[in-house]
C-alpha cells in the first residue's frame, strides 16, 4: 500500500514521465474530451475517477493508440510523441491493462502464445516450429507475476481461462515491456481477495522501480490505500485534483456535479409495510460481505451508489437473470430462486435493464415490436401474432407515456433516446408488476421523460406494487424515491426514507469505504 512518508513535498516532484496537454475528442458531433491536462509522475499512482460518460474510456483509447485525440499533444519525459498506433504506445514505454479482456486477448490461440503475441508479431522470437518451442519463454513472461502455470495451462486455449487469469495473463505481458507508464483500467474487477493483494503488492514495487501508473477504479477503498494523487473526469473536462490524502467526498461531489438541487422530495413520502422481496445472505460481489435486505410493497426504494457498487448486480439477482454467490430469497414470504429470467417474469418479477440499446431492444424492430417482446404470448394464441393487437398495444404505450413517434410501425432505431426508454420501461409497467426493477431508467434522457417516467413508477407504488429504481444521481434519486439504499462495494451503506436524510449524508456514504 502507499507509503505516505514518500508523498514530497510541493513541487519537489520530478519531471512527469507522462503529460497530457489539453487533449479533446469527439465523435460526430458528440465532444467526449473538452480539454483534458494531466500529468503523471516516476513512482507514484495516480487515481482517474468518473461515472459512466465521463470520458475515461476515450483517455485511455489515447493513451493506448486505440484512437487518435483531435487536439492536444502527449509528451513522454518532455518530448512530444505521436501515439498512432497500440505499437507506438510500446515503443514509447506506454502499457495499458484493460478492463474488458477480450480486447486484447486473441481467441483461438493458446493461453503460451497469447503471452508471447507481441514478440511474435514484432518478430522478436525465432519462427516456431511448434507450440512446446513456445514454452519457455512463455513460462518467463508468466512468472513476471509468478503465475506459476502449468505447461498443460500454457498449452490450452485461452477461451479456458476463466476472467481473473485472463487479467493476470494481459498484466503479465505489459509488465514484459518494461514500460515506465502503466495504464490499469479497473484492474481488480474480476480478481477474488488474494489475487486482488498480489495485485496491490505488485503496484508497490512497480512505484518503487519508478514506474508512473494510472489507476482506473470505481473502488473508493483501493483508491484511497493505493493512490498518490487523485483526478476526477466529469463530461469530458478535469473537476478535481487531490494529493493524498484525499478528500473523498468532494471528489464523489466532483464525479456527481456540484449543483444538485432536490435538497428535499418533491413528492409525498409512502412508506410501506408488507415485505415483497426478501434477501438473507446475500453476497453480490466477488469480495463483498453477505447482506441483508428486505424491499416492500407501496414504497419507490431507490439504491444509489458508484460505478460498480452492486446496484445492477441486486436487480440482476432479483430478477433471476444471475445465479446468486451465497444466501437465498424470498416472495411474499415463500422460498424464491428463480432458474431463469421466465421464472421471475411468470410471478411479477420485472428488470429494465441499464443497457436498453443492448439488453432491450433489436436493430430494426419496430415499436410495436419492442413494446410487446417480453409478452408476446398473451397476443399470439396458437404461436401466431396478432398484428392488430400488437399495434393497439404500441399505440397505447405511445398515448400513456408520450411517446413522440409517427405510430407504432416506426423503428425503434429512429426514436430520441428518451422516447426509446419510455417504450422500454412502458411495456413492463402497463403489465401490472409485482415487483419492478428499473436500472438507470433516466440514462440518456432529458428532463421532459426523466419526470414522465418517475411519475409511472410512483402511481405503481401507490397502487401497491414494489418499485425499485437503481440510479448512480443524487438528483434523480431525489426525484423519485421514498427511500435510499446506498450500495457501496456490495453492501449497504445507508438504508433511510428520503425526509431522513439530506444530500450530504447520502453522497458521504457514497463516498464511504465498506
Amino acid at each position: 500500500m502507499r507509503d505516505t512518508s514518500r508523498t514530497p513535498a510541493d513541487g519537489a516532484l520530478a519531471e512527469p514521465a507522462l503529460t497530457l496537454e489539453d487533449m479533446t475528442m469527439s465523435f460526430g458531433p458528440n465532444r467526449v474530451l473538452k480539454g483534458v491536462s494531466l500529468d503523471l509522475f516516476p513512482g507514484r499512482v495516480t487515481a482517474l475517477l468518473g461515472a459512466n460518460g465521463a470520458g475515461k474510456s476515450t483517455l485511455i483509447k489515447i493513451l493506448s493508440g486505440v484512437y487518435r485525440p483531435d487536439g492536444g499533444r502527449i509528451l513522454v519525459a518532455g518530448e512530444p510523441v505521436d501515439i498512432s498506433s497500440p505499437m507506438s504506445a510500446a515503443h514509447h514505454g506506454i502499457q495499458t491493462v484493460h478492463q474488458r479482456v477480450d480486447e486484447s486477448m486473441v481467441p483461438g490461440l493458446t493461453v503460451a502464445e497469447n503471452l508471447v503475441f507481441e514478440e511474435l508479431v514484432q518478430g522478436r522470437l525465432r519462427p516456431v516450429t511448434s507450440l512446446r518451442s513456445l514454452l519457455p519463454r512463455a513460462r518467463e513472461i508468466a512468472e513476471t507475476l509468478d503465475l506459476g502455470w502449468s505447461d498443460a495451462t500454457l498449452l490450452k486455449d485461452s477461451f479456458e481461462l476463466g476472467i481473473a487469469d485472463s487479467q493476470m495473463l494481459l498484466l503479465a505481458r505489459a509488465l514484459n515491456h518494461r514500460p515506465t507508464v502503466l495504464v490499469l483500467d479497473e484492474p481488480t474487477s474480476t480478481l477474488s481477495e488474494s489475487e486482488a493483494q498480489r495485485l496491490f503488492a505488485l503496484i508497490d514495487r512497480l512505484r518503487e522501480d519508478g514506474v508512473a501508473i494510472l489507476y482506473v477504479s470505481h473502488r473508493l477503498s483501493e483508491v484511497r490505500a493505493l493512490s498518490d494523487d487523485l483526478v476526477v473526469l466529469r463530461d469530458g473536462r478535469i473537476h478535481d485534483r487531490q494529493t493524498a490524502p484525499f478528500d473523498m467526498s468532494a471528489a464523489v461531489t466532483s464525479m456527481l456535479g456540484e449543483t444538485i438541487r432536490f435538497e428535499a422530495s418533491s413528492h409525498e413520502e409512502y412508506r410501506g409495510d408488507r415485505v415483497a422481496v426478501g434477501l438473507r445472505g446475500v453476497q453480490l460481489l466477488t469480495r463483498s460481505a453477505p447482506l441483508d435486505l428486505d424491499l416492500r410493497y407501496g414504497e419507490v426504494t431507490g439504491v444509489i451508489g458508484l460505478i460498480g457498487a452492486g446496484k445492477t448486480e441486486l436487480a440482476r439477482a432479483v430478477f433471476g437473470a444471475d445465479r446468486l454467490r451465497s444466501g437465498s430469497m424470498e416472495l411474499d414470504g415463500k422460498p424464491y430462486a428463480p432458474r431463469h429470467t421466465h421464472d421471475a417474469v411468470r410471478r411479477g418479477v420485472y428488470l429494465a435493464p441499464e443497457d436498453r440499446a443492448a439488453e432491450a431492444m433489436l436493430p430494426g424492430w419496430t415499436v410495436a415490436a419492442t413494446g410487446t417482446l417480453p409478452f408476446l404470448g398473451k397476443i399470439s394464441p396458437g404461436g401466431l401474432v396478432r398484428s392488430r393487437r400488437q399495434r393497439q398495444v404500441a399505440t397505447d404505450i405511445i398515448d400513456s407515456y408520450g411517446v413522440v413517434a409517427t405510430g407504432p410501425e416506426q423503428d425503434m432505431d429512429s426514436l430520441s433516446g428518451g422516447n426509446q426508454q419510455k417504450v422500454v420501461v412502458a411495456r413492463w409497467l402497463r403489465e401490472e408488476p409485482r415487483v419492478m426493477l428499473l436500472d438507470e431508467p433516466f440514462r440518456g434522457v432529458d428532463l421532459g421523460a426523466r419526470r414522465d417516467i418517475a411519475h409511472k413508477a410512483r402511481e405503481q407504488a401507490a397502487g401497491g406494487a414494489c418499485v425499485v429504481v437503481l440510479v448512480s444521481d443524487v438528483e434523480e434519486l431525489r426525484e423519485v424515491a421514498d427511500r435510499v439504499i446506498v450500495m457501496v462495494e456490495g453492501s449497504i451503506g445507508l438504508d433511510a426514507y428520503t425526509s431522513e436524510v439530506d444530500n450530504r449524508a447520502i453522497i458521504s456514504s457514497m463516498s464511504e469505504v465498506a
